[in-house]
């Protein structure tokens, strides 16, 4: 991979996941990367949220949040509008959430300031 990452909670740097699992990150103006799986700290509400801004205008979702410190990270798509439904399912991080330390240069920066390597989940 370009750029390995381990993803931590910024409420208490709890790991979530890390960029192995790193499947769609998305357009700066959403906000969220997703993943395949993560860590066993992540967990999510039983009770589906309608969400009423966007991103999330008019989709059904599950809440995710730290295991550790209870902050929220992130969501589960239930359903979603065309145009996401390729997420459904899916571990959405917040990246105003998640913190990222980068293992090539051991630094830590927030996940809004990382670029992360183009997936093509969409196909």
């Amino acid at each position: 991979p370009e750029l390995c990452a381990v993803f931590h909670c910024r409420g208490c740097w709890t790991v979530l996941g890390d960029s192995l699992q790193l499947c769609a990150p998305e357009a700066p103006r959403l906000g969220f990367f997703t993943c395949f799986k993560v860590t066993s700290d992540v967990i999510w509400e039983d009770s589906l949220l309608i969400g009423l801004e966007e991103p999330l205008l008019g989709c059904a979702y599950n809440a995710l949040s730290c295991r550790s410190c209870g902050f929220s990270v992130g969501f589960i798509l239930h359903s979603a509008a065309s145009d996401m439904a390729y997420l459904r399912g899916l571990f959405c991080f917040f990246k105003d959430r998640i913190l990222c330390y980068l293992l090539e240069n051991q630094m830590v920066i927030e996940a809004s300031k990382v670029d992360f390597p183009a997936v093509t989940l969409k196909k």
